[in-house]
């Protein structure tokens, strides 16, 4: 909290191509070192590929996928030979319900699910 003055909130433009702010935010989640062309490459190029692969409209894919960073995270682990294939790859089985990020939100609501269990309990 400032002891100053208030700082005023930053608004995220929506990207170009798709005019969704959500897309906007997902290029700076994926943005390393401050490089966003090259973020936009990516996630644009995945996009493409998932309009290619599925037929579907990218955006809906993309709307359905949810946890950006998760998506991320399990994209850069997986061994496929691009940042883009990786990408689209992860944001089909997203939307599927499987993957590397649905597998951490199973993880996650596991251990949330374990520790209401000792909530009972005075330390």
């Amino acid at each position: 909290m400032p002891r100053r003055r208030e700082i005023p909130k930053r608004e995220v433009l929506p990207d170009p191509k798709y005019t969704s702010e959500d897309v906007a935010k997902f290029m700076n989640v994926v943005m390393f070192s401050g490089k966003k062309s090259v973020a936009e490459r990516i996630v644009y190029g995945a996009l493409d590929q998932i309009k290619k692969r599925a037929n579907k409209d990218p955006l809906e894919v993309f709307n359905q996928a949810l946890a950006m960073r998760w998506i991320r995270d399990a994209a850069r682990g997986r061994s496929e030979k691009s940042m883009q294939g990786r990408l689209a790859s992860e944001l089909q089985e997203a939307a599927e319900g499987r993957g590397g990020a649905m597998k951490k939100r199973e993880e996650v609501h596991r251990m949330a699910e374990a520790n209401k269990a000792f909530s009972h309990y005075r330390f």
